[in-house]
C-alpha cells in the first residue's frame, strides 16, 4: 500500500504521477493523518473496471446457472468461440 501526505501531492505531482503510472497500483492520500483520497492511473483505472465488468458477467451468468438456465456443452462452447474468431 503507498501512502502520501496532500503536500507531497501538492509540491510533487511529478513524482506522485510517475509513481501511479510505474506501480499501477493506488496511492492513498491523507489529509491531516487522515485518509482523504485515492489516486491511480488511467490505466490502472481502466483495468480496474473491466475487471469489475467481468466479474459482474461472470457472477450474472452463475445465476443464471443456479436458476436454472440450459448451459452449453463444451464442444458446443468450443465451437460457438471458433465462430466468433472466424468473423474477426
Amino acid at each position: 500500500m503507498i501512502i502520501k501526505a496532500s503536500a507531497a501531492l501538492r509540491n510533487d505531482y511529478s513524482s506522485i504521477s510517475n509513481l501511479a503510472k510505474e506501480t499501477m497500483e493506488p496511492i492513498y492520500i491523507t489529509k491531516n493523518g487522515e485518509g482523504d483520497l485515492v489516486l491511480m492511473s488511467i490505466e490502472a483505472f481502466e483495468r480496474r473496471e473491466q475487471l469489475y465488468k467481468l466479474r459482474e458477467k461472470v457472477l450474472q451468468a452463475e445465476q443464471e446457472r443456479i436458476d436454472g438456465a440450459e448451459g452449453l456443452s463444451v464442444s458446443e462452447a468450443k465451437s460457438r468461440l471458433r465462430e466468433r474468431l472466424n468473423e474477426v
